[in-house]
């Protein structure tokens, strides 16, 4: 991320609005720079030095800085005090609910992680029981990172997120126990509690710190048990009217032959490029799960057998071992490249990220493989890139969307 350009208030802002924009300005810039002397603020920001100085007296106050160190050994006094964020102002709790886990991240000011947690859920656990798991995993994160409390929490799940409604839909496929988790954490915590679709927080880890850093427009195209897809234009998240945007699996393509309907993604892309649909692509070209890995792997990220038979695929390509694998590999960005075609047809995003456990596994190998393909497909030049932030990508975006609350809230100090 760039850090923010200095642009000090209008000259037509009244007094209070002028000191609420400057004090913005300086913590984005001590977030993204680290500690800074006053006179580096001032030297950022364009403001003159008395403005800076009132502005680092107001800030001391409100406790969101505090002198931190000294720059330079050379240098002593009132101008070499380095101030910096003071990150345990607010702990910040991520969550990623998936079918059989649950993880949880609590994170300071600055989006430092400093605990991590993670519970399985059991397939014949009754909602309560899944819930209750749930919440001993968020007190559990929060006793290990010295947290009393939350200040803000960010949930990412599978499904619809209402935009007007902010609750959780879709499919039957969708556990019940993850909306009613919800509301169990706002009724304890007293805290605000974003809900979001995972792969809407997998875009967002990967628009920050990941793939996609140097795109304003791109899409991550969602490959794991299910599939989807999350569409950035013009750096801002698109959910659409009822929080669809990106429900690829429901997409019509050819090869399935069948069609989606208002139920159920059977015969959309879905049923090309799902796992179960991965896992007897493989076995066509006669590849098997290596032992111990797949479905019954513990972890968060509930891996399904096709993620470990794409990674055993690019090992064994690696290794030239295997032609079967690169064969394997060859027919299933075969597959990802139609859904990844259609997505381009109509948005032109310039950029398209493979996420998700399948995604991940497939790596460069994969990814390579889908933009040849892609621009066989489409006129339109399309950047394809395996996804950078790994595994926990809707972890860590359920964290940065939480940090991204709690500052619009604390960044804005009363003048």
């Amino acid at each position: 991320m760039h850090p923010p350009r200095a642009a000090a208030a209008g000259r037509t802002a009244s007094p209070a609005t002028a000191r609420l924009i400057n004090d913005r300005l300086a913590l984005q810039l001590l977030q993204s720079e680290g500690p800074l002397t006053a006179g580096q603020l001032k030297t950022l920001t364009g403001l003159s030095r008395p403005t800076v100085a009132d502005l680092v007296e107001r800030l001391q106050q409100a406790g969101l800085i505090a002198v931190v160190g000294e720059s330079g050994a050379q240098r002593r006094g009132p101008n070499a005090r380095l101030y910096g964020i003071v990150a345990d102002r607010a702990h910040l709790v991520g969550l990623d609910l998936r079918t059989r886990s649950v993880t949880v991240a609590v994170a300071d000011l600055l989006g430092r992680v400093r605990a991590e947690r993670t519970a399985p859920v059991g397939a014949d656990d009754t909602p309560d029981t899944a819930v209750a798991t749930a919440l001993a995993v968020v007190d559990k994160a929060l006793a290990a990172a010295g947290a009393d409390r939350p200040h803000t929490l960010a949930v990412g799940a599978p499904g619809l997120v209402d935009p007007a409604t902010g609750r959780l839909g879709g499919t039957d496929r969708i556990p019940t126990w993850h909306a009613t988790l919800v509301g169990e954490l706002r009724t304890r915590t007293a805290a605000p509690v974003l809900l979001e679709n995972e792969v809407n927080l997998a875009a967002l880890a990967e628009q920050r710190e990941g793939a996609a850093r140097d795109h304003d427009t791109f899409v991550l195209l969602w490959l794991g048990h299910g599939t989807g897809a999350a569409v950035v234009l013009d750096g801002a998240l698109r959910r659409g009217a009822s929080g669809g945007t990106g429900e690829i699996g429901f997409l019509p393509v050819p090869g399935t032959g069948a069609l989606p309907s208002a139920t159920g993604c059977d015969g959309g892309f879905h049923s090309l490029a799902g796992s179960t649909a991965l896992c007897a692509l493989a076995a066509e070209h006669g590849l098997a799960a290596p032992p111990g890995d797949g479905a019954g792997r513990p972890g968060p990220t509930d891996a399904p057998p096709a993620e470990a038979l794409v990674r055993a695929a690019v090992t064994a390509e690696e290794r030239g071992a295997d032609p079967a694998g690169a064969a394997f590999l060859d027919a299933l960005a075969d597959r990802v490249a139609l859904g990844a075609a259609a997505v381009c047809a109509v948005l032109d995003p310039g950029c398209v990220v493979l996420g998700g456990e399948i995604g991940l596994a497939g790596g460069a190998a994969l990814a390579d493989r889908v933009a040849g393909r892609l621009a066989r497909l489409s006129p339109l030049r399309t950047d394809v890139r395996a996804g950078a932030v790994g595994g926990r990508a809707v972890l860590r975006g359920a964290v940065l969307a939480a940090r991204d609350a709690a500052q619009d809230e604390l960044f804005a100090p009363a003048g």
